[in-house]
C-alpha cells in the first residue's frame, strides 16, 4: 500500500496519466510547482518512510515489481514523449521517466544509485521547472505549444533559445549537468547490482536524447 501511494505520486505506471493532463491544462505557476515541489514528495516518501521500515530482504523480495513498473514506466513514458507535438506534454512524460529511473536508484539497495537518485530528483526540480516557466513565457505570447509552430524562434529570440537549449541539454543529462551526475550514479549502482535493470536504466536515458532532441 505504501508503494501504491506513493507511486502515484512519482507517478508511476498505470498511475502516471494524470500528469500530462494536469500540466497541460494547469497555468504556468502550477507547472513549475508541480514539477519542483509535488514530484519529489514521492521520491521523499519511499527514501523517508519505505527504506527505514522494511528490512532489504523484503527490498530485494520486491525488486522484480520495481523494475517492471519503473522499467515498464521509463520505456513507455519515453516512447510516448517521442511521438507528442505538445511542448509541454514532451516535458511532462520526461517527468515521468526520469522520476521513475530516480526510484529504481532508490530500491536497487546500492549507495551509488540511491545518492543519484537523490541528485537526480533535485536537479529535476530545477531543470524541469525551468522549462516549464520557458513554455510559459512563450505560450503567453503566442498561444500555441506546439513545436511546428517554433521553427525559426532563435531569429527574433536568441537569448531565450539559448537558455530553452541550455536546460533541454540538462534534461536530457548532458555532462557537466547536475542531471548527467544522477544519471551516471543510478546506471553505475544499477549495473554493479543488477546487469538487466543497469541496460533498462540506461535505454531510457538514451531514449531522452531522442525526444529531447
Amino acid at each position: 500500500m505504501f508503494f501504491i501511494a506513493f507511486g502515484v505520486k512519482i507517478p508511476m505506471f498505470p498511475f502516471h496519466i494524470w500528469l500530462p493532463e494536469a500540466h497541460v491544462e494547469a497555468p504556468t505557476c502550477g507547472s513549475i510547482i508541480l514539477a519542483a515541489l509535488l514530484l519529489k514528495l514521492g521520491i521523499f516518501g519511499y527514501i523517508r518512510y519505505m527504506l527505514p521500515l522494511f528490512n532489504e530482504s523484503t527490498h530485494k523480495y520486491y525488486w522484480p515489481v520495481v523494475v517492471a513498473l519503473s522499467g515498464g514506466s521509463i520505456l513507455f513514458a519515453s516512447l510516448t514523449a517521442i511521438r507528442q507535438i505538445d511542448i509541454k506534454r514532451i516535458v511532462a512524460y520526461s517527468s515521468i521517466a526520469h522520476m521513475n529511473l530516480g526510484v529504481m536508484g532508490v530500491f536497487i539497495g546500492n549507495y551509488t544509485a540511491l545518492s543519484g537518485g537523490l541528485a537526480l530528483s533535485i536537479a529535476h526540480g530545477f531543470v524541469s521547472s525551468a522549462m516549464f516557466g520557458l513554455i510559459g513565457v512563450i505560450y503567453d505570447r503566442y498561444h500555441s505549444r506546439l513545436v511546428s509552430n517554433y521553427s525559426g524562434l532563435v531569429r527574433v529570440a536568441p537569448v531565450y533559445s539559448l537558455l530553452f537549449v541550455l536546460f533541454s541539454l540538462a534534461n536530457m543529462g548532458f555532462p557537466l549537468s547536475y542531471n548527467f551526475v544522477g544519471e551516471l550514479s543510478i546506471i553505475i549502482g544499477l549495473i554493479q547490482e543488477s546487469l538487466f535493470s543497469g541496460l533498462i536504466g540506461l535505454v531510457g536515458v538514451l531514449l531522452s536524447v531522442a525526444y529531447v532532441m
